[in-house]
């Protein structure tokens, strides 16, 4: 009786740890941050009382979050979309029999391996109109004559931001759809080319489908990186000149730490958690739901 208890509890007992340690470092804080947006907080990140909905009113109000919001969504579609689209094509190539295969997988690992803020450090030093690299190499292969101001308007430089966390996320991508290729059974190709199948047969009919469950991870998470991303804005530009450059992740920092408004920024992680929360959910159903139709 006692054996036949214990093995009813012993998987329980074997989570309890990482149980107790989501409950600690996850959902505590996501509690207290919640807590945080709905009472009036103090400069000092004293909670003084409950205040409703006020914070969530001044953000809404606030014609900055709205350029906030948008920045965010740009960034975030813009990044997931079309790094899934090069991490899959660089997968699929990745994939064949070539010559230093090895060494183009290890090649591709760096951009991922080195720390955003060395990546985005060295992409503001490439972009640079006096010093930077990319004007120092046309010039010197005669392309140009004199240096470019390669970021005349923010929005210029939000695009190179993007530029860069495309860059950076690709590998991850590529890796993902990688491990989902090589576990397809080569069988599938060899009947469908048989059956007389051209190349992309093959890919929508069976790569497609078949690594869909890759995607459908790499993508979820994506998501929630890029989207929670700081390092890429916050060393390039710091959401700067007023907001043009932010995202949600930067411009809840500046609430925080720079204007002393932590009930806000709160606030504002408190969206930026639900959004996230239902893009993530609608996805993975939409997604789930496809693949059993």
């Amino acid at each position: 009786m006692k054996n036949k208890f214990f093995r009813k509890v012993e998987p329980y007992i074997w989570i309890l740890p990482s149980i107790i340690l989501m409950a600690v470092f996850i959902l505590i804080p996501i509690i207290f941050v919640f807590r945080m947006s709905l009472s009036d907080v103090s400069k000092a990140g004293i909670i003084k009382g409950f205040s409703g909905l006020a914070n969530f009113t001044k953000v809404l109000n606030s014609s900055a979050f709205k350029l906030v919001l948008k920045n965010t969504i740009v960034w975030t579609v813009s990044v997931v979309c079309l790094s899934t689209i090069l991490g899959f094509i660089l997968a699929l190539i990745l994939n064949n029999e070539f010559r230093g295969r090895k060494i183009a997988r290890a090649i591709m690992v760096f951009p991922w391996a080195t720390t955003l803020v060395i990546q985005a450090s060295a992409w503001k030093f490439i972009i640079d109109t006096d010093y930077g690299t990319l004007n120092t190499l046309l010039l010197r292969l005669g392309i140009i004559e004199q240096s470019v101001n390669w970021t005349p308007t923010p929005e210029a430089y939000f695009m190179w931001e993007i530029a860069c966390g495309i860059f950076v996320t690709i590998p991850f991508v590529t890796f993902c759809v990688l491990s989902g290729l090589q576990s397809i059974d080569s069988t599938y190709y060899e009947a469908a080319t048989v059956d007389g199948a051209n190349y992309w047969q093959k890919l929508f009919q069976i790569t497609l489908p078949l690594v869909k469950s890759s995607l459908t991870v790499s993508t979820v998470l994506n998501i929630i990186y890029v989207f929670n991303s700081f390092p890429i804005i916050w060393t390039i530009t710091k959401g700067d000149p007023a907001n043009h450059t932010d995202t949600l992740v930067t411009y809840l920092y500046k609430l925080a730490f720079y204007n002393g408004k932590q009930g806000q920024a709160a606030a504002v992680s408190v969206i930026g958690f639900l959004i996230l929360l239902v893009c993530s959910s609608v996805y993975m159903v939409y997604t789930l739901r496809k693949g059993d139709d």
